[in-house]
């Protein structure tokens, strides 16, 4: 399959997955303030990682994978009548502190703007 492709599927499934998301109702999931950072597609299509980031933190993105991976199997049912992709990929949650570094890295940033200030 070619990049484009590729870069077109993953980017329906992240979307598609992030309404998903939103209906659930376990609490390990709705509890938290959750995003899908990226989604890499093998190139036939067969499998899907999904990078899950919590803006309270790794441990929190920790617990909603747990909540995630128990509802695989409805995630993907719900992506295949959403997208109706000849092959529905297999999905693989994982968990990604990259909200929360960006978080701290911004902090960093205000802090040095706010020394430079008061010289």
């Amino acid at each position: 399959m070619s990049g484009y492709k590729t870069d077109r599927v993953s980017e329906d499934i992240r979307r598609e997955i992030i309404a998903i998301i939103r209906e659930l109702k376990d609490p390990r999931v709705r509890d938290k303030m959750l995003t899908v950072v990226r989604v890499e597609v093998s190139s036939d299509v067969s499998y899907a990682k999904v990078y899950v980031s919590a803006l309270e933190g790794i441990d929190a993105a920790r617990e909603a994978v747990k909540g995630l991976v128990s509802a695989t199997g409805l995630i993907r049912h719900e992506l295949g009548t959403r997208l109706r992709l000849r092959k529905t990929p297999e999905i693989k949650f994982i968990a990604d502190d990259s909200v929360e570094k960006g978080i701290n890295l911004f902090r960093k940033l205000e802090a040095s703007r706010g020394e430079e200030v008061d010289d």
